[in-house]
C-alpha cells in the first residue's frame, strides 16, 4: 500500500498546502479520498495517474473537499477514458452529480456511478473491506476505513507432517479449500495458524472527536485525522465542527491506533507553529506526525 497526500490544507489553500485530497494505491487499485480544488494538478508531481483511479470517496460537500471533482472528471473525459469510475458520498451526492453534469459544456463518454451512502460496509472482497461512518461535523460528513484481509500463516511443516505433498495442495489449503491425501481429508484449519490482522487505514474527513470516529478507527495501522486548529483556537473548532490536534490525538489513543497523521491544517498556522500542533498531539499520543503536500507513505 502507498498513501500520497495531494492536499493537506483546510478551507483556504496556501502556497504550501493544497485543498484536501489523499490517494491510496492498494490491491492493484488507485482510490481517492476527497477531491479539493487543484487535486489533479497535484497529481502531476506524483506517480498517481488520474486514469488509474477507480473509486473516489467524498467525505462531505464543503467546497474545499469537492471543487476539484468537476475538473478531474472533465480531464478524464478529454483523455478518452473508457473504464467505469465509482464515486461515493453522503446523501446529496446526486445533487452534486446534477450540478457537475450541467456545468458548462460537459460530456462524459465513460460510465460514472454516483452512490449515496451512510454508515455501512461499502465494499468487501477477498482482499479488503471498506467502511463508511457518519461523524460529527456541521454538515453530513463521512469518515472511511479500508482494512486488508490477511490470510492466516500457512504451517508448512504441519502440512508435510500430515502427508500433504509440496505443490498445488498447499495453495488450496491456504485459500480455505480441503484436500484429499491418501484417502484422508485434510482441512484448512489443520494447517493454518492464528488469524492475522491486516493493515488498516482510517480517514476522518471533517469531524469533532466522537465515539463513532473512535469505533471506526479501532486498531488502525494509520489514522489520518483532521486537526484544523490548535488548543488556543478551540472555540473555533467547536463552532465549526472541527478537531484540534489534541482532539485527533484523543481519537488515536482511544481507538488503539498505531500511528496518527495530522492533516487539514488551517492556514493561520505555518512554520514554527506546526511544532506547537505536534506538541499538543504528542502530549496525548506520542506516535504522531504531520502530513505535508506530496508526502508519501509506503506500508
Amino acid at each position: 500500500m502507498e498513501i500520497i497526500f495531494l492536499g493537506t490544507s483546510s478551507a483556504v489553500h496556501s502556497k504550501e498546502r493544497n485543498h484536501p485530497s489523499i490517494a491510496l494505491k492498494a490491491f492493484g487499485d488507485v482510490m481517492l479520498f476527497d477531491c479539493g480544488e487543484g487535486t489533479q494538478r497535484q497529481m502531476l508531481h506524483t506517480k498517481v495517474s488520474p486514469m488509474k483511479i477507480s473509486k473516489i470517496f467524498i467525505s462531505h460537500f464543503h467546497g474545499d473537499h469537492i471543487l476539484g471533482l468537476p475538473g478531474l472528471l472533465q480531464s478524464l473525459g478529454l483523455q478518452d477514458r473508457k473504464e467505469k469510475l465509482t464515486i461515493y458520498g453522503p446523501r446529496g451526492l446526486n445533487k452534486v452529480k446534477d450540478a457537475i453534469y450541467n456545468f458548462g459544456y460537459c460530456k462524459f463518454d465513460f460510465p460514472i456511478d454516483f452512490i449515496e451512502i451512510e454508515s455501512q460496509i461499502i465494499e468487501e472482497t477477498d482482499e479488503y473491506i471498506i467502511k463508511s461512518q457518519l461523524v460529527k461535523h456541521n454538515v453530513p460528513s463521512l469518515a472511511y476505513s479500508i482494512e486488508e484481509k490477511k490470510k492466516p500463516r500457512f504451517l508448512r511443516d504441519k502440512a508435510i507432517e500430515l502427508g500433504v505433498p509440496v505443490g498445488p495442495a498447499f495453495g488450496k489449503l491456504h485459500n480455505g479449500e480441503e484436500v484429499e491425501v491418501n484417502g484422508k481429508i485434510i482441512k484448512p484449519e489443520q494447517v493454518l495458524g492464528e488469524p492475522r490482522k491486516g493493515i488498516k487505514i482510517t480517514y476522518s474527513g471533517d469531524t469533532r472527536p466522537c465515539e463513532e470516529m473512535i469505533d471506526l478507527a479501532k486498531d488502525s495501522t494509520i489514522l489520518i485525522h483532521e486537526s484544523t486548529f490548535s488548543l488556543q483556537d478551540e472555540e473555533n473548532a467547536l463552532e465549526h465542527g472541527h478537531s484540534t490536534a489534541s482532539d485527533a490525538a484523543y481519537v488515536a489513543k482511544h481507538s488503539n491506533s498505531k500511528e496518527l497523521i495530522l492533516t487539514h491544517i488551517s492556514t493561520r498556522y505555518n512554520g514554527e507553529f506546526y511544532k506547537i500542533l505536534l506538541k499538543e498531539a504528542r502530549e496525548i499520543f506520542e506516535n504522531t506526525r504531520m502530513a505535508y503536500d506530496l508526502m508519501e507513505i509506503e506500508l
